[in-house]
């Protein structure tokens, strides 16, 4: 009877110890995930990526979206109507991605608009501004030349502060 009990114990300690162990092994909640979007398809498959595991953590998410000045020409770039009606375009744009999450069942959304080069942007001022966790972009694979100059996804997982998730 005592072996018995002995046993027993052991085997409770065994049982206890490999839920311990099971706990390490799950995976990273994330508190607050931030995600880039355009009209790309890897930007759309990012953003999927995004909604569902902001779900699955309840975690907050930010969408942000960066208005490219490289995409206008001069005169644009100087006309502020121009520049204006750009940015409004790209708000109500962000603002349908919003609606979407809080539809999918995201209880806090959040949108952010930046100006220039979308990597140095999101790095360099919105990461610091929003604090996430988390970065999801996306990244489909290039070819040729543009695949050796490198893409914004590879200069925001070298060095953004944060974790980054590149779906492609």
């Amino acid at each position: 009877m005592k072996s018995e009990v002995k046993v027993r114990l052991t085997f409770l300690q065994i049982q206890e110890r490999e839920q311990i162990r099971m706990a390490e092994l799950n995976p990273k909640k994330f508190k607050h995930i931030l995600v880039g979007v355009d009209d790309s398809p890897d930007a759309q498959l990012a953003f999927r990526y995004a909604m569902n595991r902001a779900k699955e953590d309840d975690a907050e998410l930010t969408i942000t979206s960066i208005l490219e000045s490289d995409d206008m020409n001069v005169y644009q770039a100087l006309n502020k109507d121009f520049v204006h009606g750009q940015r409004n375009d790209l708000e109500q744009h962000v603002l349908g991605y919003q609606d979407l999450a809080v539809r999918f069942g995201i209880k806090n959304v959040n949108v952010i608009i930046g100006e220039g080069d979308p990597g140095e942007t999101i790095v360099k001022q919105i990461i610091p501004e929003v604090q996430p966790d988390l970065l999801i972009v996306g990244s489909l694979s290039k070819k040729g030349l543009r695949k050796r100059f490198g893409s914004q996804a590879a200069y925001m997982a070298k060095y953004a502060p944060v974790s980054v998730l590149v779906i492609r």
